[in-house]
């Protein structure tokens, strides 16, 4: 069945506005919880905890697009030429070997070098010791050594060789910047095995950085976040701009889910009573939530909200 989309119209009159609607449209109990937390400041996730001055001052800046990868190997002080996200973004989703392969045809010697040196340096000392380990001022390094386009990646590899358990994840996510933040993130699937890392995933939500919004949804959210957590999760990227091809297994969590069909139409209509266009991606969305639910019997993590 197709669903009709009357307000399809409106999604060309004007820019797109991607902030939920005020108090003059209708409210609804799930969109007004979305509202409180979209409006929540940045400066809040600032005040979680001090950073190790180490660590802060060892990293230098990283540019705005931290997934934008180059087609030759990287200089790290030498801006890229040419974006190649969609290679990196599947290297980041796949195994730390694959991860480790793409990095070693990308980076260049000197790069390499370091970050060769620095993956036996966190596997000869894995885990947490005293205030700060070695390997977790390497993650601060990454970005100088690295270059921006691979720190991401180069940090994955630091926490996997560091076995970074549940505590030292955490540890890293709230202390660190949040380009460690995200890189955290990333490395869930490969480090935690059940849903204890999932506060970190919840906090991440709560932001509204894009980038750690992105790094949040991925496949560790996919496997083990809560329907209802994972359905406001879809909402938030869709009024902040991430698209929801970067949402982890989408069609199979959104597929015959009511639930989240109804909050669709619910932040679609607000919108278009505030005279607000319509994410495209919305529909998207919708469209998937309208096909075939999973048989009977099927371990499948979502369902209805009671």
């Amino acid at each position: 069945m197709t669903h009709p989309r009357s307000t399809r119209a409106a999604r060309t009159d004007g820019p797109q506005d991607d902030t939920p609607a005020h108090a003059d449209a209708p409210v609804h109990g799930d969109t007004a919880a979305r509202d409180a937390q979209g409006a929540e400041s940045a400066a809040a996730r600032d005040a979680q905890g001090p950073e190790p001055a180490a660590a802060r001052d060892a990293q230098a800046p990283e540019d705005a697009n931290p997934l934008a990868a180059t087609d030759t190997p990287s200089t790290p002080n030498t801006p890229s030429t040419h974006t190649t996200q969609p290679t990196l973004d599947a290297a980041l989703a796949s195994s730390p070997a694959g991860l480790r392969r793409h990095l070693t045809t990308h980076l260049d010697p000197a790069a390499l070098a370091w970050l060769e040196h620095a993956l036996d340096e966190a596997a000869a000392h894995p885990g947490i010791h005293g205030p700060i380990s070695a390997w977790e001022l390497r993650l601060a390094e990454a970005g100088r050594r690295c270059g921006a386009a691979y720190a991401d990646a180069a940090r994955v590899l630091i926490l996997d060789a560091a076995r970074a358990g549940t505590d030292a994840l955490t540890r890293v996510y709230f202390q660190g910047t949040a380009d460690e933040r995200r890189a955290v993130l990333h490395a869930l699937p490969h480090l935690v095995s059940g849903p204890g890392a999932l506060p970190l995933v919840e906090d991440a939500l709560r932001t509204n950085d894009t980038r750690l919004l992105t790094a949040a949804v991925g496949p560790y959210a996919a496997r083990h976040l809560a329907p209802h957590d994972w359905r406001h999760a879809v909402l938030k990227c869709l009024f902040t701009g991430v698209p929801v091809d970067r949402v982890a297994d989408l069609p199979r969590r959104a597929r015959g889910d009511g639930e989240l069909a109804r909050m669709l139409g619910d932040y679609a209509a607000e919108r278009t009573a505030a005279g607000r266009t319509v994410p495209e991606d919305l529909y998207r969305v919708l469209d998937l939530t309208e096909s075939a639910g999973p048989a009977p019997g099927t371990d499948h993590p979502h369902g209805k909200e009671s």
